[in-house]
């Protein structure tokens, strides 16, 4: 790592340690942090992105920081899933140490960790680690964006979300463009003790197969007693511009002509009547657009999709668009994650 980086990342863990913001990037998406054992430091987090005090955020630890620290208790199944997957995009919901302020968990006994993989975050995570008397700490951190909206996957997405903060109040690391490019996967494992097996929170790229594999049998869905967790909200992950989903063959039967491709059922709006648009479609656009309609091309390829998605939902929102259709991609658990940030983006317009 150059000396110049070395010495930037430096700076930013001891403004972590003064209690200040710092937005880092993550495999993820670049993440707004500070430190985790600060309520007041977090407070700026909450203030910054205007997010509500009871919604949690995440605490990103270093490869070489033990969570033990952090958490009540480490399962089996938990240290299966950090030796399987740490570092990497998945968060595991465990109970949260007593020592442990409970500003990051929205008041809640539990807790989120995760240990990322970019090679920034962990210098960071690190560094800021050995400033601690313990030698433990970590950094809350959730997306570096204004609560709601689009997360960011490259520096620039993070000034633009704060454009009233400077460098020193905000101070934002470069790492490039994230590579995973949507949030983590996040696992409950915190209710063990109650008799209640591991739940999927939120899916990422990480997916239920996988977790399923180290732990032997799938993972259950989210029900009414699972702890409040970062992106669980109906609506989130939303730009600015109306989003609306659209099967496959919808588009297709639309861009043939048919008269009556194009339902209020269909789109939550006759389209032809919407202005211009941009329509989002996987491999290849299903026939000549129709008019005030560009169609834009995506890989259908999960992990590409997933690089790609918030960055393009930017460009589209900004490019003069009345409304942006997103194609369904296949209900398959590889695109598990894909499809839970699109349908939240577009439940923050159905009303």
């Amino acid at each position: 790592m150059p000396d110049s980086i070395q010495a930037r990342i430096i700076e930013a863990a001891r403004r972590l340690e003064q209690g200040r913001l710092v937005a880092f990037p993550t495999e993820t998406v670049y993440g707004l942090g500070a430190d985790a054992e600060n309520p007041q430091a977090v407070a700026r987090i909450y203030a910054a992105k205007k997010r509500p005090a009871d919604h949690p955020v995440i605490v990103h630890l270093a490869p070489d920081t033990d969570p033990a620290y952090w958490a009540a208790a480490l399962p089996v199944q938990a240290r299966q899933l950090m030796a399987a997957f740490w570092p990497g995009p998945l968060t595991l919901i465990l109970p949260r140490a007593d020592r442990i302020p409970d500003a990051v968990s929205g008041g809640q006994d539990s807790i989120g960790l995760r240990c990322p993989s970019h090679p920034v975050a962990q210098t960071l995570l690190h560094v800021f680690a050995t400033l601690k008397p313990h030698g433990c700490g970590g950094v809350a951190a959730p997306s570096a964006n204004q609560f709601g909206q689009v997360s960011p996957t490259r520096a620039d997405h993070v000034r633009q979300e704060f454009p009233d903060l400077d460098e020193q109040a905000l101070m934002i690391l470069e790492g490039g463009e994230s590579q995973v490019g949507i949030e983590s996967t996040i696992l409950d494992l915190s209710r063990l003790d109650q008799g209640v097996g591991p739940v999927l929170l939120r899916p990422g790229q990480i997916n239920i197969l996988q977790l399923a594999e180290v732990l032997g049998d799938l993972p259950a869905l989210p029900d009414a007693a699972a702890p409040r967790v970062s992106g669980s909200l109906k609506a989130h992950y939303a730009p600015h511009t109306p989003v609306v989903l659209a099967g496959a063959a919808a588009l297709s039967a639309w861009a043939a002509g048919g008269p009556d491709a194009v339902t209020a059922g269909m789109f939550g709006a006759a389209l032809p009547s919407c202005g211009r648009m941009a329509v989002v479609v996987l491999d290849a656009p299903p026939g000549p657009a129709p008019q005030g309609v560009d169609w834009v091309v995506v890989q259908a390829d999960p992990g590409h999709y997933a690089r790609r998605l918030y960055a393009l939902l930017r460009e589209l929102d900004t490019a003069g668009y009345e409304r942006i259709v997103l194609q369904r991609p296949p209900d398959d658990p590889v695109w598990q994650g894909v499809n839970d940030r699109i349908s939240r983006a577009a439940a923050a317009f159905s009303g």
